[in-house]
């Protein structure tokens, strides 16, 4: 079962959860009944986090009728988390579509799916911003215009706009920049390189590019 698929984040929404991300604590990213975007943080006085279709669940899915009332637990000790199914739920949990039987770590990224809903985990090392985008500000210091030219062209979908976005394609990109795919490819390999994003799931590349893009003012909403 390969699981419903996960909607593209727009401009705003991107910007929504980069500014989470840096306080620092691990969260999940959702759409909820309205396919609104949703950002729950996990931790606190309780170190716990319920998801369930029930409204008292702090991840409350009322909308998804596969969920159950109490569906499934993340428990956070330290800097762990961990998605608990001891079996109170009627259809089961997913994470990457793996099925949970009783407790499974969570990992930067991981998608945990209940019912018809996707989770994403995000865990942000507290403290770790000011590095991760030094590093990055210093990536983007070293891009070149031709790089920068095909990174605008792959960021141009998420301009601020009511419709969900994804990365332009290779397909996309050549056709505005007047390139050939092969020498869209290099350029984008250099920059997954620059960003250290070479060994990131081929499935999340181009949205972390764009995502890293944007976090460090490589790219504003100005040069869409």
């Amino acid at each position: 079962m390969s699981g419903p698929v996960e909607r593209q984040q727009t401009a705003a929404e991107l910007k929504e959860q980069i500014e989470m991300e840096r306080l620092g604590m691990p969260l999940l990213v959702y759409r909820d009944g309205e396919d609104a975007q949703r950002i729950v943080t996990i931790g606190g006085e309780r170190g716990e986090l319920w998801i369930g279709r029930s409204p008292s669940a702090d991840v409350s899915l009322t909308g998804d009728g596969e969920v159950s009332k109490l569906h499934a637990q993340i428990e956070h000790v330290g800097t762990d988390c961990t998605l608990v199914d001891d079996g109170l739920s009627r259809n089961g949990s997913f994470v990457n579509e793996e099925r949970v039987s009783g407790r499974r770590m969570l990992r930067d990224g991981d998608v945990i799916r209940v019912g018809r809903t996707r989770l994403r985990f995000r865990a942000p090392e507290a403290g770790s911003d000011s590095t991760v985008v030094s590093s990055d500000l210093a990536a983007a210091a070293g891009v070149s215009p031709a790089q920068r030219r095909v990174l605008v062209a792959l960021c141009r979908p998420f301009k601020e706009g009511p419709a969900f976005a994804s990365p332009a394609t290779n397909a996309e990109i050549a056709g505005e920049l007047h390139l050939s795919i092969d020498a869209v490819k290099t350029h984008l390999r250099a920059l997954f390189e620059k960003f250290d994003l070479a060994d990131a799931p081929q499935s999340r590349k181009r949205v972390e590019l764009v995502q890293r893009a944007m976090q460090t003012g490589l790219i504003t909403e100005r040069d869409l």
